[in-house]
Formats: C-alpha cells, sequence, structure tokens
C-alpha cells in the first residue's frame, strides 16, 4: 500500500471508540470503527453516567441522546457496609444500558460519516508508508488495511494489541475481577434514582434501575473469595448480606458475566502512529460511573492529537497523550484507587462511613471530585 487507506482506525466500538469516531468523522477524516460484536450488546457495567460523562455528551454534541433514549436521573447514592447504612445527595447523574448507549453512539458515529465493521476483529500489525497496518478477522475472513493514526479502544486485555507495538500492560497483584447480570425490572426493591452499594471485605456490588425498568448489578470480588464461594451469585449474596442490604434470590438463576483482572495500567499509553484510549489505556474499580467519564473524556482528548498525526507524526505527539491522559484520567483513578484502599480495610472504612454519617458535609468534596465538579472544559481542536 503506498499510501493508508484511512485516516483513521479505531479497534473498539464503546463509548471511547464511537465517540472518538463520530468527533473525528466530524472532521471530514475517512474513519473505520471496528467492533468484535454485533449491537446491540449487554456490556458488564454499572450503567452510571456521572458528573464528567454527561458534560462530555455535551461537549461532543450529543448531550440530547440521554432523553431520546429515556436515561434514568440518578439522585442519590445509598452505601451499606457492615451492618452500617448511609444516603447521599448526588451532584448529577443518569442510568442508561449499554446496549442502549453504545448502539446510539455507533450509530452517530455513522451518521457523522463513520464506516463501522462488525463483526470484525481488528489488531494493530507493523508500520507501512505514511501509516501503520491492521488485520482484519471474521471468521474465515482476512484482510489487511491501514491508516495514518490507529486508536485502540478494545477494552481490558487491549485485544487489538500486536506483539509488534512495544506497550505492557501490567496488572495490579490483588486486582479484583469485575461480574455483572441483569434482573427483570419486576424484582422487587432496590428503587429507581439511586446508585445502591453494598460494600463487603472481598467486593462490593453496585446495583441501579436503568431506563426499561430492569435492575443492573456490576461487581468487583477478589479472585480467591470469588473461587471459594462457588461463582459471582453466591459471592454477590454473601456482600449484600453483610452489607446489611436484602438479598436478591433471582440472581443465583442469572446469567453472570467476568472480567479480566479490573486494576491494571499500560506503559507507555502510545506508540509509532497508535494511542491508546478508554479501558484499554489503563483501569481501576470504579464507583458511580468513573469509568465511563473517563471513556468519554479520553475519547474528546485524543481528536487534536489524532488530527495533529495526520500530516506528521512524530514522538511528540505520543509523550502528549501520555501527559494528557494523566492530567484528565490518571489523577482521578489514583483517587478511586485510594478510595478502594480504605474501603478494603475494614477498620478505616468503617470510621469513614461514621463520620460521613454524622457529619454529612465532610463527603461533599468527595462526590464533587468523583462526579468531576471541577473539570476543565476539553477546547475541540478545529477541523482541517
Amino acid at each position: 500500500m503506498s499510501t493508508p487507506e484511512w485516516d483513521v482506525i479505531v479497534i473498539g466500538a464503546g463509548p471511547a471508540g464511537a465517540l472518538a469516531a463520530h468527533q473525528l468523522a466530524g472532521c471530514q477524516l475517512r474513519v473505520l470503527l471496528v467492533e468484535k460484536r454485533l449491537f446491540p450488546r449487554w456490556k458488564i457495567c454499572g450503567s452510571c453516567l456521572n458528573g464528567v460523562a454527561l458534560r462530555a455528551l455535551e461537549q461532543a454534541g450529543l448531550g440530547h441522546l440521554l432523553a431520546e433514549l429515556g436515561a434514568d436521573p440518578l439522585g442519590r447514592i445509598r452505601l451499606g457496609l457492615q451492618g452500617q447504612q448511609l444516603e447521599l445527595a448526588l451532584p448529577a447523574g443518569r442510568s442508561l444500558s449499554r446496549s442502549r448507549l453504545d448502539l446510539a453512539l455507533c450509530e452517530a458515529a455513522v451518521a457523522a460519516g463513520a464506516v463501522l465493521r462488525t463483526p470484525w476483529e481488528a489488531t494493530v500489525a507493523g508500520p507501512s508508508p505514511g501509516g501503520r497496518q491492521v488485520l482484519l478477522r471474521c471468521g474465515d475472513q482476512r484482510q489487511i488495511t491501514s491508516a495514518r493514526v490507529v486508536l485502540v479502544a478494545s477494552g481490558l486485555g487491549s485485544a487489538g494489541l500486536g506483539p509488534e507495538l512495544p506497550i505492557e500492560t501490567r496488572i495490579n497483584p490483588g486486582a479484583r475481577v469485575g461480574a455483572g447480570c441483569e434482573l427483570e425490572a419486576g424484582v422487587g426493591g432496590y428503587g429507581n434514582g439511586t446508585i445502591h452499594m453494598a460494600v463487603g471485605r472481598h467486593g462490593y456490588v453496585g446495583l441501579v434501575r436503568n431506563e426499561a425498568g430492569a435492575l443492573n448489578l456490576a461487581a468487583a470480588f477478589d479472585r480467591p473469595q470469588l473461587i471459594a464461594a462457588g461463582g459471582p451469585a453466591a459471592s454477590a449474596a454473601a456482600v449484600l448480606a453483610e452489607a446489611g442490604f436484602d438479598p436478591l434470590p433471582q440472581a443465583a438463576a442469572a446469567t453472570w458475566r467476568a472480567t479480566p483482572a479490573l486494576t491494571r495500567r499500560c506503559k507507555p499509553l502510545a506508540a509509532e502512529r497508535v494511542l491508546l484510549l478508554g479501558d484499554a489505556a489503563g483501569y481501576v474499580e470504579p464507583f458511580t460511573g468513573e469509568g465511563m467519564g473517563w471513556a468519554l473524556v479520553g475519547a474528546l482528548a485524543v481528536v487534536p492529537l489524532v488530527l495533529q498525526g495526520q500530516k506528521d507524526w512524530n514522538r511528540s505527539l505520543e509523550r502528549q497523550w501520555s501527559r494528557r491522559h494523566a492530567r484528565l484520567i490518571g489523577s482521578r483513578q489514583r483517587f478511586c484507587h485510594g478510595l478502594a484502599f480504605a474501603l478494603r480495610r475494614p477498620g478505616l472504612s468503617r470510621a469513614l462511613v461514621s463520620a460521613a454519617g454524622r457529619w454529612p458535609a465532610l463527603t461533599a468534596p468527595l462526590l464533587q471530585h468523583l462526579d468531576g465538579v471541577t473539570l476543565q472544559r476539553i477546547s475541540p481542536a478545529p477541523c482541517p
């Protein structure tokens, strides 16, 4: 290939990949968005959009999607820990199933001019003149294509990274495993408009109603405890009981899915004509929709660098992305990592919950930090 076939190839059509494809296609770039699964799809996710995520969608010109899709407002978080329960007001939030959100973002990207190819798997390969090669696979079909810039937003495990890339994924010792399921709307308890968070010694379970009234469960468990309990349903039941929450016997018959280890980081976050974003760039245990916010903010932040890379790629773009990611997302991930550390220690977490119950004003800075009240607007780069 003498010249790249595409200006940008985006691997992974989750929130990070789909929003980046939407923004870049709006700049009249030739964008290929590759996703290995068919839509609509169910994902292990809390289905919560916090203030960071809401503002990112507004900045992208897609804030209207939430009302059109019937996203349920979230106004409170109910925390249960060692039999103690605490309710706090959330600054902002919406609940929307990933099956509807991801599909809507992909449709918006296609409407902006991106080409969606699914169900195809994509893997970054070697360099090509003025670009980077990408291997596409669907069943027995194999194709090689190329782009001036490749964005890898393939989620935990970074399946789109080929062996040619000098990028290493480091999993934190003791990282928890994610698990989730969805229960029908008829299941009682756990009302709308509230994030119900049950915290135990060996994990936590988040529960929230989505726009259809179904109850979404997203959890993180210590791997040894998950194995000893016999699976995620039993682990979730133990955490709910420890937190003093109502049991959910229906969860035992539900279809559960699991994730790879959650807390991890990739280093570096870029290579020649390749940038990582979303969960593929690193992840920690989230609590109230932070993961979705990180993905959407990263999608907006990467656009200016992709536009610069269309004319001439140089190593400074890779360094710029690492610094920008650390400033916008890395600091918030470290905050969540610290919060997870505290909640794993019974004495410390019990003292924190007791203090928050006596002096609710103490929780305002924490919730504002998680919600991203201080997040600065990401100025969009001018399209060529």
